[in-house]
């Protein structure tokens, strides 16, 4: 009774039982419980708004929205608090990335409120008391896009997209986009390059000069040569130049015209668009898409309406046989030769695969290109990587190999094909004697007598010199 009536030993008992209560809670997890039940009692006296981001609109179009506050959650620490979540390796040795699961709840703060966001099936939902909604939601999805354009400026995690079947989960399918290759490893003309990758950066910097035209923001390559001239690894430098996510398209999976469209309609700003060996599909005829489809594909109203930002590239073996109403400008606006491997694309491989600026044996391999012999960069770049213990070894059997299969025989082709096709190596295509002409009248790249300058190459100087 001496202690009860004690107020200071009763406080110390008070104090003592209040802490021993707390780490009980804490080693055994009751705290979470806890916590968790006196949100909800304190939920009883709000009044909560809730807001959808859909990840798609109405239209069945990708919603930009929805993109930008997925990223702007992965990116706050208190995923790292929540009660469960996914966990994927990086890019980087040794990353981690946590990943939001379904139905998990995301707690953030942001000028004194309280914002929870809820991840449901293809939505992201905002919880936001009403008494907040009027001071905080217009400057607190400003801070998203913020955060994202800040993200975006840096180098992002870009993606590799694959139509797939049509089925609930929609109809992209993506994995990380780890391709390496760079305009640096590409064996190509240094010239080219510096063409292909001056064109790219005009591009990104001419959204208000295409829209003051009239045109949409979009620039579309066709890539055409043989099998294993770099074709997709010039895909893969173009999206990593650009950082940008590729969306490559396999025609097989296309059910009609309507979903070729459909497809196009969910693909995102910010992306390279691919269809390769598209001069298969067309005379096979192996897809269901007509050639109708593929034409509106290409600039009709609906690439015109969702086509903004976007390169969309397409790879043929060869052209001679392509409808010219697919090749005309507005559908194509740059068309790049990729031949079978000459002397300068040989020392960029030997440069990249091997570290060889030069060598006691490039006068031999030089003087085999120039006698007419010619492999696919890809076979060359097998054979040095099989040997690269052996740098002397593997220009041998580059050597070897141009001298016994690279003479035109077994269905390769040697530089006697290219001449007959009438186009330079590694440089954009011109067509016999009157190549400018023939080059703007057939496919209308650049200005064609107008005084309205157009944002493209103007390679008229550069076709004379080439004659």
């Amino acid at each position: 009774m001496t202690i009860l009536n004690n107020p200071f030993s009763l406080l110390f008992i008070t104090s003592i039982s209040l802490f021993l209560f707390r780490v009980i809670l804490i080693k055994t997890g009751f705290i979470f419980t806890f916590k968790r039940k006196w949100h909800c009692i304190k939920d009883c006296f709000h009044v909560y708004q809730f807001f959808k981001v859909p990840e798609f609109s109405e239209s069945m179009q990708r919603n930009q929205l929805y993109y930008e506050v997925l990223l702007y959650l992965h990116s706050l620490a208190s995923l790292e608090d929540s009660d469960f979540t996914n966990l994927f390796a990086g890019r980087k040795p040794n990353e981690i990335l946590l990943r939001l699961d379904t139905n998990q709840i995301i707690e953030d703060d942001f000028l004194g409120a309280k914002m929870y966001w809820i991840n449901q099936d293809k939505n992201l939902v905002l919880k936001i008391r009403k008494s907040d909604k009027r001071r905080v939601l217009q400057p607190y999805l400003q801070h998203i896009h913020t955060v994202f354009d800040e993200f975006d400026g840096r180098k992002r995690e870009l993606k590799l997209y694959m139509n797939v079947v049509d089925d609930q989960k929609g109809r992209w399918r993506s994995v990380p986009f780890t391709h390496p290759s760079t305009f640096e490893t590409t064996a190509m003309e240094s010239d080219l390059k510096i063409k292909v990758k001056s064109d790219l950066e005009s591009f990104l910097r001419a959204k208000q000069y295409y829209h003051k035209l009239g045109r949409v923001w979009k620039r579309s390559y066709l890539l055409y040569g043989p099998s294993g001239t770099g074709k997709s690894s010039f895909v893969a430098a173009v999206a990593n130049f650009l950082s940008y996510d590729v969306y490559d398209i396999d025609l097989t999976k296309v059910s009609d015209d309507s979903d070729l469209k459909f497809l196009l309609l969910q693909t995102t700003a910010k992306s390279v668009v691919v269809i390769e060996d598209l001069d298969r599909y067309l005379s096979e005829k192996s897809t269901a898409v007509s050639s109708s489809g593929i034409l509106n594909f290409m600039d009709g109203i609906l690439s015109s309406s969702c086509g903004e930002e976007r390169v969309m590239v397409y790879t043929m073996n060869g052209k001679d046989h392509v409808d010219p109403a697919i090749l005309r400008p507005g559908r194509i606006d740059v068309h790049i030769h990729f031949p079978l491997c000459d002397f300068t694309a040989f020392k960029t491989l030997a440069n990249s695969y091997l570290g060889l600026k030069d060598h006691k044996l490039f006068p031999q391999v030089e003087e085999i290109f120039q006698n007419g012999s010619s492999l696919s960069p890809a076979e060359i770049g097998e054979l040095m990587n099989a040997n690269r213990g052996s740098p002397s070894r593997a220009l041998k059997s580059v050597i070897n190999a141009l001298q016994t299969e690279g003479d035109g025989k077994g269905g390769r082709c040697g530089r006697k094909a290219v001449e007959e096709s009438g186009e330079p190596s590694g440089v954009f295509c011109t067509e016999g004697a009157n190549a400018v002409k023939e080059f703007k009248k057939l496919y209308g790249l650049f200005r064609v007598k107008s005084n309205r300058k157009s944002p493209s190459f103007n390679l008229d100087n550069d076709l004379k010199s080439g004659l």
